[in-house]
This record gives C-alpha cells, sequence and structure tokens, in this order.
C-alpha cells in the first residue's frame, strides 16, 4: 500500500502488491494495450491492464503461458487496476514445434480463466500448475498427459466435484479397479461392474486402474473431457474451450 496525491493536502491510499503470475489470456483493450489475466501465487486468478500491452516492445512478455513477476496498482480494491511485468520465464516459445504441448499449455491457461474465481487464493493449485509447466518442459515424451489430465481433476477438485478413485464403490475393494461410473465419479471393479461395464468409463492405469488400455492417454483425457462438461460447462450451457478440444482430438488421432 502507497499513498499518493496531486492535490496539496489530498492524499489516496493506492492498493499495491508484486506477486508472480502466470499469464492465462490477453484481451486487446483499446489499439494498445491489453487486459491481462493472471494466475499469482498469493492473489489467486487476477486481472489488470497492461498499457501498450500489444506494443511490439512487449511481445515477448505479454505472452500465455508466462512467468512474470507482476507489480499491481489501483486508486480502489476493487477497481482493474494495472499492471507492470517483467519476464522471468517464458513457455510457449519452446513449444512452437510441438502443437500437443502448445494445446496442452492454451487448455491449461483457458481452464484457469474459466474455472477459477476472481482473486481469491490458490495455493494448491499455483503449486501443481507451476509443476505441470515444468514438466511439460522438460518430459522428453508423452508422460507429461498423464500428469496435465490429474491437474484436470484437480481442477475439478478445488470447484467441489472431486473423483473417487482409491476404492471400489460396490465393494469397497482398493485394487483391482477398471473402471469409473460417468455419473457418480467413483471408481468400481471388474466384478463389481457386472453387467453394466458397458455403461462406465475405462480407468486409466496413471490413474489407479489395474487393465492396460490400448491408448492409456485417450481414455484418461475422454474420462476428464467428461467430467469437465458435466460439472463446469454444462450447467453454463457452454462447450470446452478450443484448445482443450483440440489437445484432445490431436490425442485421440495419435497427435497428427
Amino acid at each position: 500500500m502507497i499513498v499518493t496525491g496531486s492535490t496539496p493536502g489530498i492524499w489516496i491510499s493506492m492498493p499495491e502488491w508484486t506477486d508472480q503470475g502466470i499469464i492465462v489470456s490477453v484481451r486487446a483493450h483499446g489499439e494498445h494495450d491489453a487486459v491481462v489475466n493472471l494466475l499469482t501465487e498469493q492473489h489467486g486468478r487476477h486481472a489488470g491492464l497492461v498499457k501498450a500491452g500489444l506494443a511490439r516492445s512487449q511481445k515477448n512478455t505479454v505472452m500465455i503461458g508466462n512467468l512474470v513477476q507482476a507489480d499491481w496498482r489501483a486508486r480502489l480494491p476493487e477497481q482493474l487496476g494495472s499492471f507492470r511485468m517483467e519476464l522471468q520465464r517464458t513457455h510457449s516459445a519452446s513449444y512452437l514445434d510441438d502443437p500437443v504441448r502448445l494445446a496442452g499449455l492454451g487448455a491449461l491457461c483457458a481452464l484457469i480463466e474459466f474455472a477459477l474465481p476472481e482473486r481469491e487464493p490458490q495455493p494448491v493449485l499455483w503449486q501443481s500448475t507451476t509443476a505441470l509447466l515444468e514438466i511439460m518442459s522438460l518430459a522428453e515424451d508423452d508422460i507429461w498427459l498423464a500428469y496435465f489430465i490429474r491437474w484436470e481433476l484437480g481442477i475439478l477438485a478445488q470447484a467441489g466435484f472431486g473423483l473417487a478413485l482409491d476404492k471400489c464403490a460396490v465393494s469397497g475393494a482398493t485394487d483391482k479397479l477398471a473402471y469409473i461410473s460417468p455419473k457418480t465419479g467413483h471408481a468400481v471393479t471388474e466384478a463389481g461392474a457386472g453387467m453394466f461395464k458397458d455403461r462406465l468409463l475405462p480407468l486409466p492405469q496413471f490413474l489407479g486402474g489395474t487393465k492396460l488400455l490400448e491408448n492409456e492417454y485417450e481414455a484418461g483425457m475422454a474420462l476428464s473431457t467428461h467430467f469437465l462438461r458435466r460439472h463446469l460447462f454444462d450447467s453454463v450451457n457452454k462447450d470446452l474451450p478450443q484448445a482443450r478440444l483440440r489437445l484432445a482430438h490431436l490425442v485421440a488421432n495419435g497427435y497428427r
């Protein structure tokens, strides 16, 4: 918090903070400015105006997925306020030759912007998101998709719709889990599924299932797609973000 004022004898209390943030969206505001949404470490999802944010001089900084040091300032706490940002790390530039990771980065940012309330601290999600971005940058194969799908299920849990993948909803068994109910989000074993297994979603091994599926990541993405739609998007008559749909399409079609 700082105190400022242009008229002698009149002082205005001006909110101010500095925090790390991941850029999740950039929207034009006027000809050169941009409204930027960040997922911040201490202040949750937070928007602010970046002066000349669309200028060529800020092109490498004001880009989704970038990690920045952000200074936010406003005359009043409820106002949009403005950001001054300093680039700490870029992610999207390293994915330009990898359409799957690029779609994953876009999907991650779009889901954060849609699913999170503004200005509510999200320390668990901050940690999981920064860890996922590290994995996406460092993983040499497609193993990062398993972490991405787990991250999506974490988004659901943060919204109050966590899945029960630790034991069978029918028998209580903790092993030989094979399916998950598309209605309840509870896991079941092969025996517990019985004659209803054709109505259930297969549970990939990386989520605790015991059956080796032909395409683990496609099955996992279909699972998270179903529950994201059911719990977050259908209720407001919206489809998943285009970047998320593109990621699912690429995974389902062997990254073609």
